[in-house]
Parts: C-alpha cells; sequence; structure tokens
C-alpha cells in the first residue's frame, strides 16, 4: 500500500507540475509570464528528481507504467507489483489532470481548455507525421528507460540517480516538446487526454504503445546481459 500511494503522489505531481507549466506559462500564453520549452523541459524534469528523492526510497520512484514495464522485463519488479504501480500510476495522473483542469476553469480572461496533451500531425507544434512521433516515443523512452535501470543498478552508488533520471527527462523534452508534447509516459498522456478529448484521446494509442515498446526494449537488454554482464 505505501508503494501505491508512492506511485499515486509521483505521477500526480509529474502531471500537475509539468503539464501544469505548460498550460499556465507555456509559450502559447499571452503576456510576460511565460518560461518557453527549456521552462517546461525543466519542470518535467525537477518534478521527476523532486519525487525520486522524496519517495524513491519507498517505490523507487517509477511514476510512469513504461518505466515499470522496463523493470518488469529486466527482472527487478513481479507481475503483481507491476499491475499495482500501473493503477497508482495511472490513477495519480488522472486526479493530477483533474486539479490542473479545476485550476484553469477559474481564469478570469477564459481558457481554451489546452491540457498540455501530446499529439502530432497538422495543427499540433512542429507539426511532424505518425512516422516521426512514433520514432522519437520508442527511441526516447528506450533512452530513459536505460538511464533508470542503469543509475539504480545494484554496482552503482546511487547517490545522483535522481538528478541523473530527471535531468535525463530535461534532455528528452528539450529536443521532443515540438514533435510530440513529449510522452515517453503512458500514464502523463492518459490523464491530460481524458480532459481534452479530442485529438489528445484519438491519438492516445501512439503514447501508450510506443512508450511501452522502448521500455520493453530497454528491460531486454538488460535481461539479456547486453549491458552490466546480465546483472540486473
Amino acid at each position: 500500500m505505501q508503494k501505491a500511494i508512492a506511485e499515486f503522489i509521483g505521477t500526480f505531481t509529474l502531471v500537475l507540475f509539468g503539464c501544469g507549466a505548460a498550460v499556465i506559462a507555456g509559450p502559447g500564453i499571452a503576456g510576460p509570464n511565460t518560461v518557453g520549452v527549456l521552462g517546461i523541459a525543466f519542470s518535467f524534469g525537477l518534478a521527476i528528481v523532486a519525487m525520486a528523492y522524496a519517495i524513491g526510497p519507498i517505490s523507487g520512484c517509477h511514476v510512469n507504467p513504461a518505466v515499470s514495464l522496463g523493470a518488469l522485463v529486466a527482472g527487478r519488479m513481479s507481475v503483481g507489483d507491476f499491475i499495482t504501480y500501473v493503477i497508482a500510476q495511472v490513477a495519480g495522473a488522472i486526479v493530477g489532470a483533474l486539479v490542473l483542469f479545476i485550476i484553469m476553469k477559474g481564469k478570469a480572461s477564459g481558457w481554451e481548455g489546452g491540457m498540455g496533451t501530446n499529439g502530432w500531425g497538422a495543427g499540433y507544434l512542429g507539426e511532424y507525421n505518425t512516422a516521426s512521433a512514433l520514432i522519437f516515443e520508442v527511441v526516447a523512452t528506450f533512452i530513459f528507460v536505460v538511464v533508470i535501470l542503469g543509475v539504480t543498478h545494484r554496482l552503482v552508488v546511487h547517490h545522483f540517480a535522481g538528478l541523473a533520471i530527471g535531468l535525463t527527462l530535461v534532455m528528452i523534452h528539450i529536443v521532443g516538446i515540438n514533435v510530440t508534447g513529449v510522452s515517453v509516459n503512458p500514464a502523463r498522456s492518459l490523464g491530460p487526454a481524458l480532459f481534452a478529448g479530442g485529438a489528445a484521446l484519438s491519438q492516445l494509442w501512439l503514447f501508450i504503445v510506443a512508450p511501452f515498446l522502448g521500455a520493453a526494449i530497454a528491460g531486454f537488454v538488460y535481461k539479456a546481459g547486453i549491458l552490466y554482464g546480465g546483472e540486473t
């Protein structure tokens, strides 16, 4: 139960403050109080850093079903724990998006309904096609999970693991925000999409399939002994 609560809180925080930076202070907001792409990238990364040190000792701070799948494939967690983690992560993402939705509904000057959703194609940020979006999400998730499995390996000193993971997420966002808005996390995509609806929901499949595929490949790399000689 403690692990589930920790994963709920962690994913809630990631969605509320990561997507919140995009919706409340992103480049599309009129006025001087915008943080730009770099600010959004750091908001997601810093949320991970904070949660890594806050809940990492409890649950490992996956806050991402793809990360949990990578750990499962690598042999670091049981199927039962995987199911528990994913349920908690999805619930945390939905509640985080709900809180952001409620906050935005109180904007006096009006709000167009943006929720920091992921997407691709015509009308979405850089207007990249489906193939570009799919490739980016698979590769970015693979790299992200490789970093996570690497810095949390039993042969590695873990003191700076949270910082390394958070900065990796910042790097991924700096490159990928204009491609897909960056998911690498099915829960992070699902929560906002439920409240935004429309294209966000119709394109949600890619942000489930691609991160899971990239994470599974990363987990296999560790399980097969391609890295660290088979030690997970």
